[in-house]
């Protein structure tokens, strides 16, 4: 059985007008050397698999802007594309921008599909609640999810998400987490689902939910300090992707950091969290 490649590439944050996020990163410009990397790999990639926050502020240019990064870079290496919603995108203009749906689709609706690679199957599951930061699944959709996952795929399942269905020991990863992880855990103990990827804390880490490896890629934007001092929140310049390998019935991942420059920002924990309370009312 021949082996597979895919990218994980999580929270672009691309911006329309190319201006730049958190005190001076260029997100476009990191994107654009992640992929000109992917293209001197020279071996085969067979999907990247785009991991929510593709858009710094749902702006339809911005997507288009990433859209017209990414998807000439896949044709050129024959990957197919994959795009997750995360709680920076804008259902409306992801639907219409990135996937190709009609415009007058009701804008609430998850951008809930499926992408099969080569024996593979590949869920990507939209945790997001539009106007918030925070991640929740609506009983539909784990019903849908429940529905898609009774028939196994021939190579097992990937499930795809923004919001890291994770306990974590970061603060902020508290407040802005997936609301009903139990929920999901529940749909998927025992199916063939083998590996779950997700990214939004801009940070690597690894887990597990209902017996399956959960990973939270890094972010091409930017990183988040794991380990900041007490009483802390730090950020730093960096892009990161992740290489997924899956030989013969295993998964490797192998996270691939992009470094650029210097700390980002260095800010009192508890100003920010009481700034993020007020993105998540029922925290404050």
């Amino acid at each position: 059985m021949n082996a597979l490649t895919l990218i994980q590439l999580s929270d672009t944050h691309i911006r329309a007008d190319g201006a730049q996020v958190q005190h001076g990163v260029d997100t476009y410009a990191n994107l654009t050397r992640v992929l000109d990397r992917l293209r001197a790999f020279g071996g085969p990639i067979d999907a990247l698999l785009l991991t929510g926050d593709l858009a710094d502020a749902g702006d339809p240019a911005a997507y288009r802007r990433l859209r017209a990064a990414i998807e000439p870079v896949a044709a050129e290496l024959g990957a197919q594309v994959l795009y997750v919603m995360g709680n920076h995108d804008e259902r409306r203009a992801f639907g219409y921008e990135l996937l190709g749906r009609a415009p007058g689709s009701v804008p609430a609706r998850p951008h809930d599909h499926v992408l099969e690679v080569n024996g593979l199957r590949v869920i990507a599951l939209d945790s997001t609640i539009p106007g918030r930061h925070d991640g929740d699944l609506e009983p539909g959709q784990l019903d849908w999810l429940a529905d898609q996952l009774r028939t196994p795929a021939a190579r097992g399942t990937l499930l795809a998400i923004h919001h890291p269905p994770l306990p974590s020991s970061l603060a902020a990863a508290k407040v802005l987490g997936l609301r009903n992880t139990a929920e999901l855990a529940a749909v998927l103990a025992g199916t063939d689902v083998r590996q779950i990827i997700s990214g939004h804390h801009h940070l690597t880490a690894a887990s597990t939910l209902a017996g399956i490896p959960a990973w939270i890629g890094p972010a091409v934007a930017y990183r988040i300090e794991g380990m900041a001092p007490v009483g802390r929140q730090q950020a730093a310049a960096g892009a990161g992707y992740t290489r997924i390998d899956l030989i013969e019935d295993t998964f490797v991942l192998t996270a691939i950091e992009v470094p650029t420059a210097a700390p980002l920002y260095d800010r009192d924990e508890a100003a920010e969290l009481r700034r993020l309370a007020a993105l998540t009312p029922e925290h404050g």
